[in-house]
């Protein structure tokens, strides 16, 4: 690489559970670029207004949770021990707890609130300013960097995204189905696509992945055949 102009703004799209924010860090850590999980920052968003009981049964206090976003701080710190990003609400480590089925269930009627969406792509536009970070999310592509220099848009059969859901959940010893994650999948699909808010869609120009049956090594290289690309297109 030879200098800032190499700094790629790279998106990476797609459904949930395609592992977007797995290669989203294993890139951002190859090419020394800054991480952002967006997902958390919905997640966290989720977490706080479950716990203020603002969530009950799809139906959400909206107005309630809209005053309350200037209340509401996410940010993230790097965990040298795991190399992982840690997501902090408020100063609190909520990294363990927004990861379970109960944010997971909610995070999309979150997600489709218009000021929560505003609010974040905000707060995720600042970060990406000076290029040499990888975003991944829903609507990266589209409505975050619409002028991103890589954008992947991930997809894997939901069968598929819900077995390895399941096998992660139950690896940390939370007690959940095969069905109800199929359950969650599909739902969160059908209401990730027909929001009237930033719905989930690939950008025209985006780069298709299915990882159905791809090992993570081979997503990984392949990601970087594209980023080395762009950079070569770049630097011409």
């Amino acid at each position: 690489m030879k200098g800032k102009q190499t700094k790629l703004v790279i998106a990476i799209d797609g459904f949930s559970s395609c592992g977007k924010s797995t290669m989203a860090k294993d890139i951002a850590k190859r090419m020394s670029y800054i991480y952002v999980d967006t997902g958390a920052m919905y997640r966290a968003v989720t977490l706080y207004a479950l716990r203020m009981n603002w969530i009950k049964e799809d139906h959400v206090e909206k107005q309630l949770l809209i005053d309350a976003l200037n209340d509401i701080h996410i940010s993230f710190q790097y965990n040298e021990e795991n190399q992982t990003n840690v997501t902090f609400l408020n100063g609190e480590n909520i990294e363990t707890e927004i990861r379970q089925l109960g944010v997971s269930n909610n995070v999309s009627v979150i997600a489709a609130i218009a000021e929560v969406r505003h609010h974040l792509v905000k707060l995720q536009q600042e970060f990406g300013n000076d290029g040499g970070v990888v975003m991944d999310g829903r609507d990266i592509g589209t409505v975050v960097f619409p002028h991103a220099d890589l954008k992947v848009f991930m997809t894997a059969d939901p069968l598929i995204r819900a077995k390895r859901r399941f096998d992660e959940l139950n690896a940390k010893g939370d007690h959940v189905t095969l069905d109800e994650i199929l359950a969650n999948v599909e739902k969160r699909d059908y209401i990730d696509q027909n929001r009237d808010e930033s719905p989930l869609t690939k950008a025209d120009d985006a780069v298709v992945l299915d990882n159905s049956h791809i090992t993570p090594s081979e997503q990984t290289a392949l990601v970087m055949e594209w980023i080395q690309e762009k950079i070569e297109e770049k630097d011409l």
